[in-house]
């Protein structure tokens, strides 16, 4: 997917840029650096509970302008919410690579009107990692945050070993003990949630909700 790569892409030039190597986890200050060099301003200590109790991040997308992303304070400062945080900088930082040229692209033609000069993205607790395709900057921001985070390349070089060990083919089900398996090493790796190991397994075809029958190599 065209996601996958620019998003890998971007990763890995930063890293070699401010680290000399390609590894992972990304980490959090690093996120948060990355991001900065692509916006005006990053506030991870915002007051959005105007927008609800259950916003986690909003990313403000001007004309001619960069964007201003603004994120919960209590992901930021709570030791708890850590891999949360992590997510939801990703997410919006999602919006900010993908959203924005196309807002600006749209204005700049006219189909966008001079009232709309400023879209401002509310991202809720639920959308964040896995909001519904029909809801189409949410998903593609969700999908970005996961690529940010577990890359493609690095999550196939991660597991490739794992499943010649167990001499199976993925999809596993979700429920199976190959799921578990292969939930932990990425959540370990790459210092993300469950939750968030699940959907990305599940986006690139390592799991299945859907019953599958075992397949073995040979």
């Amino acid at each position: 997917m065209e996601i996958d790569r620019e998003c890998e892409a971007l990763t890995a030039a930063f890293l070699l840029k401010h680290r000399g190597k390609i590894a992972y986890p990304l980490a959090t200050e690093d996120l948060c650096l990355l991001i900065e060099q692509h916006v005006m301003h990053l506030d991870v200590y915002s007051d959005l509970s105007a927008d609800g109790t259950d916003v986690e991040g909003v990313t403000r997308i001007h004309i001619g302008k960069s964007p201003i992303i603004e994120i919960t304070e209590s992901l930021s400062t709570e030791d708890r919410r850590a891999s949360r945080y992590r997510t939801t900088l990703a997410h919006e930082l999602g919006h900010v690579r993908l959203h924005d040229r196309l807002f600006q692209s749209h204005f700049s033609s006219g189909d966008l009107l001079p009232a709309a000069a400023e879209l401002r993205i509310v991202c809720k607790r639920d959308g964040i990692l896995d909001a519904p395709v029909t809801d189409w900057m949410e998903w593609q921001a969700g999908y970005a945050s996961g690529a940010y985070l577990m890359p493609r390349t690095a999550l196939r070089d991660l597991l490739r070993p794992r499943l010649d060990a167990i001499a199976a083919l993925p999809p596993f089900h979700v429920a199976d003990a190959a799921a578990t398996s292969l939930m932990d090493v990425v959540m370990r790796t790459f210092q993300v949630s469950r939750d968030a190991a699940r959907v990305r397994l599940l986006q690139l075809r390592y799991l299945t909700a859907r019953p599958v029958e075992p397949t073995l190599f040979g």
